[in-house]
């Protein structure tokens, strides 16, 4: 938590304490099971000590967030937020850097049935998890690399790419610590259709040039931006194929929903009314996630216009 407080990486609050990387790793892994030598908890007691105000602040709400139960250690809300150039919709996360773009409030048609649905506003992830992303939340928190991580390490040329073989932890794991959440089915779906209920994020035209499922032949992943053509009434990317994605709204207990289909999936489930579910623990070469904040949070990271 002082790690995080000082807004630090793993390996420059390593340096500043005089320990390895991994001795930061491993202590942050184990939490209050953690075991620290007498001259560790004085360095870090010294460090605290010689904290500014802001620090020690940011070192209190995280103590205070870390009694709550399922809480995150340390919330983002007071950091910064970047608007970026293009769109006055669009910002960047101030912890995983990810761009992600608002969904304004209001009804959508939401299922089969077109049902009229209210959210209030949120912003959502341009483009799934990739390799890359979720490689700085491992290096941050210690926490187990995937699968089709050869060696531990991302694989080559594939850094742009959607994670996958995560589970719904994994994903909430890296949700928590940039201070976000996965979408709900409702949140998810809104970001594919649009106000007008779209059957697919382009449009209602069923083309499967604008995306990647098995029709496609590619049979394995692309890189998030690959499908420009594909992209939502939002400017949001990958919604349809390439990868499952997670959501946090459970359907019977220990299973999730899954949206948008896959590389491996027919394109008659690339529809955004198209629905699966997955257990918890499930993972697999096709399945991934993006991730949601509310917009009331977000805008408050934003600096004030001069």
């Amino acid at each position: 938590m002082l790690r995080l407080a000082l807004r630090m990486s793993v390996r420059e609050f390593a340096e500043h304490l005089g320990v390895n990387d991994s001795a930061v790793s491993n202590g942050e892994r184990r939490g209050e099971q953690a075991r620290l030598r007498y001259q560790t908890q004085l360095d870090l007691d010294t460090v605290l000590v010689r904290a500014n105000d802001d620090v020690r602040e940011r070192f209190e709400l995280a103590l205070a967030q870390a009694a709550q139960p399922g809480a995150p250690a340390l919330t983002v809300d007071a950091q910064t937020a970047v608007a970026l150039p293009g769109s006055p919709h669009r910002v960047a996360h101030p912890v995983d850097g990810k761009s992600m773009v608002l969904i304004a409030a209001g009804t959508f048609p939401c299922g089969a049935a077109n049902q009229p649905v209210l959210l209030p506003a949120f912003y959502i992830d341009i483009t799934p998890t990739t390799n890359e992303d979720y490689a700085r939340f491992v290096a941050a928190t210690g926490h187990r690399r995937p699968l089709h991580w050869s060696g531990g390490s991302v694989p080559d040329e594939r850094g742009d790419h959607p994670v996958v073989h995560v589970t719904h932890h994994d994903a909430t794991g890296y949700a928590q610590w940039a201070g976000k959440a996965l979408p709900s089915e409702a949140e998810w779906e809104k970001a594919v259709r649009g106000e007008k209920g779209y059957l697919y994020p382009w449009g209602n035209q069923p083309t499967v040039a604008k995306c990647n499922v098995r029709e496609s032949g590619i049979e394995c992943t692309t890189p998030v931006y690959r499908y420009r053509s594909g992209a939502s009434p939002y400017g949001a990317y990958d919604l349809a194929g390439k990868v499952w994605e997670w959501c946090r709204t459970e359907t019977t207990p220990g299973r999730y929903v899954l949206r948008g289909s896959a590389f491996t999936s027919p394109f008659d489930m690339a529809s955004a009314v198209a629905t699966n579910d997955a257990s918890a623990d499930m993972q697999d070469d096709d399945t991934g996630f993006r991730c949601v904040v509310p917009a009331e949070r977000l805008d408050r990271m934003l600096p004030d216009e001069a």
